[in-house]
């Protein structure tokens, strides 16, 4: 993959997209922002592989830049899989992190089984069409938060095999082994094996 490639990530989530720039170092990634797209993009879908796509579309179809959306969320076994596609307006529309973690939090309270999964899908828009790359990785959830880094769920999530919450890892650490960098590497993959024309 020729060095610095450049890809619309179609968000202005800052705390995404200094992951992803961590994560993805070769790659020069502009946000919306930087493409001055201030649209509200519609996450309409029932599925995080439907809302990846509908944001990658989006800016595909308005924009003409190759590019790629995300959409991840906390998946908990004893919710039936809540709060889901819902994660960053679990809470309700105009709620931050805290609010969603606290409802959370209720909704679990005096429940046994713990577990939960957080999972990430990129949704990827080139010239040889759209391409789906996941991630996720198994953990359980907290009784309380702890830790001050991260964002969203990640001061209740500890990830299966580790004594720390996402929240009180280092970020490099977290980068390693989280949902995002999983799908991220799936992406990176794809693109040092295809992606050999300059995007716009």
């Amino acid at each position: 993959m020729t060095p610095q490639r450049t890809l619309v990530f179609a968000t202005n989530n800052e705390h995404k997209l200094r992951e992803i720039r961590a994560i993805a170092p070769e790659m020069h990634i502009l946000s919306l922002a930087d493409i001055q797209c201030h649209a509200d993009i519609p996450e309409t879908a029932s599925t995080f592989q439907g809302n990846a796509l509908l944001k990658a579309r989006y800016v595909k179809q308005h924009y003409g830049y190759d590019c790629f959306a995300d959409d991840s969320g906390l998946m908990v076994d004893a919710l039936h899989g809540a709060p889901g596609v819902h994660s960053a307006r679990y809470a309700g529309e105009g709620h931050d992190g805290d609010a969603n973690t606290a409802l959370l939090l209720r909704n679990m309270h005096d429940v046994a089984d713990r577990s939960a999964r957080f999972v990430t899908v990129i949704a990827l828009i080139d010239s040889e069409g759209e391409h789906l790359f996941e991630g996720s990785i198994e953990g359980s959830i907290l009784t309380a938060p702890r830790g001050d880094g991260g964002f969203g769920y990640d001061p209740v999530f500890i990830p299966q095999g580790y004594t720390e919450s996402f929240a009180e890892m280092s970020s490099e650490q977290k980068n390693r082994i989280s949902h995002r960098a999983i799908a991220t590497e799936h992406l990176l993959h794809y693109l040092s094996n295809h992606f050999t024309s300059q995007c716009k």
